[in-house]
């Protein structure tokens, strides 16, 4: 009983500690939050969807969320920068999955990317 007690009063300080929360949001977080970028591609495409929605979602690698997200918050990047560079990554990892797609297809294809493999051994980069 003294258990259940207790995870009552847990329950509700939790419940209440994230009302605090709520309207404390770093300003440069409210801001991904609410600028919407249109997005012309994959599932995504002719919805407008936030710049922190983009930054979290499958398009953007971990590394470069992070990243971004330290360069804005240092004041390094604007707001719009944030957003181009945003999108650009969305658009371009869409294209590189549509043309996987597309040559995964093709027995053709799959044999141009070996031999371009060979021809340009990586160890030379």
């Amino acid at each position: 009983l003294i258990a259940v007690k207790t995870s009552d009063k847990d329950t509700v300080s939790e419940a209440g500690e994230k009302d605090d929360d709520s309207p404390k949001e770093e300003p440069w977080e409210t801001a991904l939050k609410t600028t919407a970028v249109d997005v012309e591609v994959g599932e995504l495409r002719g919805r407008k969807v936030s710049v922190w929605d983009l930054l979290h979602s499958k398009y953007i690698p971990e590394e470069n969320r992070k990243e971004l997200l330290e360069l804005y918050q240092a004041g390094e990047l604007t707001l719009e920068q944030v957003k181009t560079v945003v999108s650009t990554i969305v658009t371009k990892a869409e294209a590189a999955r549509a043309e996987q797609l597309a040559n995964a297809s093709s027995p053709r294809a799959e044999s141009t990317v070996a031999e371009a493999e060979h021809a340009y051994p990586q160890e030379e980069r």
